[in-house]
């Protein structure tokens, strides 16, 4: 049984194909999928998803670099945050790749995403793109080691991996890990602990080999799970046991009720 740990079945690239997309991960032994905010105005559409298909969790969150829709604040998210079908509160986090100027907006973004999951108990999803130092100095100063959380589609290097474990954060490998020119992170694929890798698809993006360059599903997430068994020198089966453990040790309220 495998999990994707992180996927936006909400997006416009699914509709109307859910139905599809289940059945998919159900042929490939994909029995759950989280989807994870980036917008509040969203947040209903990606809830009616959770609250239809026992096969799917979701997150509340504003991503960084979303610029426009509603600012979340501490009380709507932990209010969102409520409802059973949502177990973790991002993604948030920092990027820095696509904006310029004073980013203090976004940091402030990410302290509040961190307070709402102090509040609720609930982990965090953390998106960190060209912001490492800033991230993992901000997940200090705010003590996000208090409820935990995972570094979504990781491509940092073994050192911010390290800090974030130090601080009981998992470290998520997308389909960039089955890229060829992806050798940095193969490395730090091979050399983290076991118990602290998810495996994920970030669907509808980085579809990973074979798929590259399609439209990304959480059924491929096999794939990310079958670079990770190649890399280790381990069966697919225990990717597979590891990382669905994992998820359910992290994401503690999710309720594993999928056949």
């Amino acid at each position: 049984m495998l999990v994707d740990s992180h996927c936006h079945l909400d997006f416009p690239e699914f509709s109307g194909k859910i139905d599809q997309l289940i059945a998919s991960m159900t042929q490939n032994g994909v029995a759950y999928a989280l989807c994870a905010g980036v917008t509040l105005e969203r947040f209903p559409a990606m809830l009616a998803l959770a609250e239809a298909h026992p096969q799917l969790f979701g997150a509340v969150g504003v991503h960084p670099d979303t610029l426009e829709g509603a600012e979340p604040d501490v009380d709507s998210l932990v209010r969102l945050a409520q409802h059973p079908k949502i177990v973790a509160i991002g993604e948030t986090g920092l990027d820095y790749y696509r904006l310029e100027g004073d980013m203090e907006w976004q940091r402030e973004r990410f302290r509040t995403h961190i307070r709402a999951a102090m509040k609720v108990v609930k982990p965090l999803i953390i998106h960190t793109r060209s912001a490492a130092d800033d991230t993992l100095q901000m997940m200090r100063e705010e003590h996000a080691e208090k409820v935990g959380g995972v570094m979504h589609c990781f491509t940092e290097s073994l050192e911010v991996a390290e800090a974030a474990m130090e601080m009981g954060f998992f470290i998520s490998f997308s389909g960039i890990v089955s890229f060829k020119n992806a050798h940095a992170l193969k490395d730090v694929a091979r050399r983290i602990p076991i118990e602290r890798i998810l495996i994920e698809t970030d669907a509808p993006y980085l579809a990973p080999v074979p798929h590259r360059g399609k439209t990304n599903e959480p059924a491929f997430v096999v794939h990310v799970a079958e670079e990770i068994a190649r890399l280790r020198g381990i069966s697919l089966a225990e990717v597979a046991e590891v990382t669905t453990r994992n998820f359910f040790r992290l994401f503690r309220s999710a309720p594993r009720v999928a056949p």
